[in-house]
C-alpha cells in the first residue's frame, strides 16, 4: 500500500486525516518492525505488511508491487561495508512491464 492510497481510503470512509499524519504513522510502524518500506523511485514508497525476508517485482505501467520469496533469488559479490558498519538487509526491486509483442 502507498500512503496516498491509504489516505484516500480514510477520506472516503469519512475519516479526516492529513497525508502527513498517514506518512508519519506508516514510518513509525516501519521503525518498530510492523511494516517494511520499499522505495521504488524517489518520492514513491510502498509500505509492506510482509516483514519477512523477500524482494519485489515492480510493474512500471500499473504500479503493482509483487513479492518475490527470498529463496527465489541469490545475491553474491556484495562489497565490504564501510568500517564500523554491517549489512543489515539487501532489498532488490526488479522492474517489469508488459511485453511489447
Amino acid at each position: 500500500m502507498t500512503a496516498e492510497h491509504l489516505h484516500g481510503e480514510a477520506l472516503a470512509a469519512g475519516i479526516p486525516v492529513s497525508l502527513a499524519t498517514v506518512y508519519n504513522t506508516l514510518h513509525q510502524f516501519t521503525e518498530v518492525g510492523l511494516l517494511r518500506e520499499a522505495v521504488v523511485e524517489p518520492g514513491r514508497s510502498y509500505f509492506d505488511t510482509n516483514t519477512a525476508d523477500h524482494h519485489h517485482f515492480f510493474c512500471e505501467t500499473t504500479g503493482e508491487l509483487q513479492d518475490i520469496p527470498a529463496h527465489h533469488l541469490s545475491v553474491s559479490g556484495l562489497p565490504t561495508p564501510p568500517s564500523g558498519t554491517e549489512i543489515s538487509r539487501v532489498d532488490i526491486i526488479i522492474r517489469v512491464r508488459p511485453d511489447a509483442g
